[in-house]
């Protein structure tokens, strides 16, 4: 409700959160989003890792089905609905991207495995890099251009560098200062609610041209991601735990990534839209999802 009454302001008086001063408020995205892939840096261990190890089915799975699902459910409707090539180009994007914490706490909330979530969501993440723009080129260079090496470079900066920072401190420093270990959620909610009241009034003009239109698609490219995921899983045989821990993880995207990757094309108020709605949509989908799944104790569970 906080972000989506931001996001109202921003539609209304977006010369408010465009500068202050001489200072254009885009800067500070690419801060802000470091800040947030260390806070998921804190959350994560070499565990995780080794989870690999005790399930690799369902990781693999996982990890196939989120860069696959998405990216062409991203090109398919980009194309079906003939938006403009650079918000064509940002539908392909957020498909592109790897999961964010958000299908976690959902996974949690939908009594899914935890820690199959946890693991595809790091192993997801650390092969961003190299997927996300490979995928980009191949399904969305024909809408804008892709500088392959540079997208590789800033997926660096902005996640492998900070989650690594926050692995080391997750290792080495969690737990004594519980002040930081309890802040870092807040700041990473508040920090994802200013970034999306960035990118809206930075595109507040495209926005208003194709919003119900791009409203639509992100809500079906999310709802078709959750069904397909969970029915891919199911096809190879996965428990009904591990099923919704497919679907979530392959609906639910690193909006974030992507809102600073359309930064870093200099696309921000185009490219930018469509990783802007998609994060609320996101969230009121799976949350929804979450709660149903969580009334409906999965199968194991009532052995």
């Amino acid at each position: 409700m906080m972000i989506f009454a931001a996001v109202s302001l921003a539609m209304y008086y977006p010369a408010y959160f465009q500068k202050a001063g001489g200072f254009r408020l885009s800067g500070l995205i690419l801060p802000l989003l470091q800040i947030i892939m260390f806070g998921m840096g804190t959350e994560l261990s070499v565990k995780e890792f080794k989870n690999i190890l005790h399930n690799p089915k369902g990781v693999f799975i996982g990890i196939f089905c989120h860069y696959t699902i998405m990216p062409l459910l991203g090109f398919l409707l980009a194309g079906f609905f003939r938006f403009p090539k650079e918000i064509a180009a940002g539908i392909i994007l957020i498909g592109c991207c790897p999961s964010g914490l958000a299908s976690n706490v959902m996974s949690y909330l939908a009594r899914a495995n935890l820690a199959l979530s946890i693991t595809v969501t790091a192993v997801s993440t650390m092969l961003a890099p190299l997927l996300t723009p490979l995928l980009l080129q191949w399904l969305g260079g024909e809408f804008i251009e892709i500088k392959f090496w540079a997208m590789v470079w800033d997926i660096t900066k902005i996640v492998i560098l900070p989650i690594s920072a926050g692995l080391i401190f997750h290792q080495f420093v969690r737990g004594r200062f519980s002040f930081i270990d309890k802040a870092m959620p807040k700041i990473s909610m508040i920090g994802i609610g200013f970034i999306i009241v960035i990118i809206t009034a930075a595109g507040r003009d495209s926005l208003l041209q194709v919003g119900l239109k791009l409203i639509l698609v992100t809500f079906i490219q999310n709802t078709a991601g959750y069904t397909l995921g969970y029915w891919s899983a199911r096809l190879f045989r996965l428990s009904e735990k591990d099923c919704r821990t497919v679907s979530l993880e392959v609906g639910m995207q690193n909006g974030g990534l992507a809102s600073g990757l359309a930064l870093t094309m200099g696309k921000l108020a185009t490219v930018g839209l469509a990783p802007a709605v998609f994060g609320p949509t996101m969230n009121i989908t799976g949350s929804s999802l979450a709660s149903w799944w969580h009334r409906r104790p999965p199968k194991e569970d009532l052995k």
